[in-house]
């Protein structure tokens, strides 16, 4: 009898371990298919933050709203709404710490400052991974292009559906980090 309980019991974890990480999935590849696409500009990463794993740090230029409300606090859990530019980029339009439908869509973020009624926010989607053999030149890349006053035409393109995001690539003069890297790499 031992033996049938730790057989059900073995099943019934092996179907939990095997759900989990199809739910997860299932729940990316829906916000892929079905959220708003977004693009953020970036703008250069600080050059003392070197490469940290098999990712690329971003920081975006909109990362901050000007409101007169004081009450935001270092660490305050927040929504931030966004609506697009004449050119198709995100622009935040307000922030709240509760959800209000008729703004329209919103990802969470974290207050990481209140300077006279400057809000500044870190948005969730401040990593992008990569294949660990290309990653440093990726980051190389995106670093030299981000510093050049001339190319302006860096950002990533980030899903949103209901306050999840998934950041699905960065764009550098309109060619993909994978492929802009490869052309890089051959020249």
């Amino acid at each position: 009898m031992k033996v049938v309980h730790f057989f059900i019991g073995f099943m019934l974890l092996a179907l939990v371990q095997v759900f989990i990480p199809s739910q997860m999935i299932w729940q990316q590849e829906d916000i892929l298919e079905s959220g708003t696409l977004y693009k953020f500009k970036t703008m250069p990463i600080d050059p003392n933050d070197p490469f940290r794993g098999k990712y690329i740090t971003l920081n975006y230029e909109e990362n901050s709203i000007k409101i007169a409300d004081t009450s935001y606090r270092y660490g305050d859990k927040i929504l931030i709404y966004l609506d697009k530019d004449r050119q198709g980029f995100a622009k935040v339009t307000s922030i709240t710490k509760e959800l209000s439908e008729a703004k329209g869509e919103y990802v969470r973020g974290e207050v990481t400052g209140n300077y006279n009624g400057v809000i500044n926010f870190e948005l969730p989607f401040n990593r992008f991974y990569m294949e660990e053999s290309k990653a440093y030149d990726a980051e190389k890349a995106y670093r030299t292009v981000n510093r050049d006053s001339l190319v302006q035409n860096v950002y990533a393109e980030v899903y949103v559906k209901e306050g999840e995001s998934v950041l699905r690539n960065v764009i550098i003069e309109g060619v993909p980090i994978q492929e802009y890297v490869k052309k890089e790499n051959s020249n």
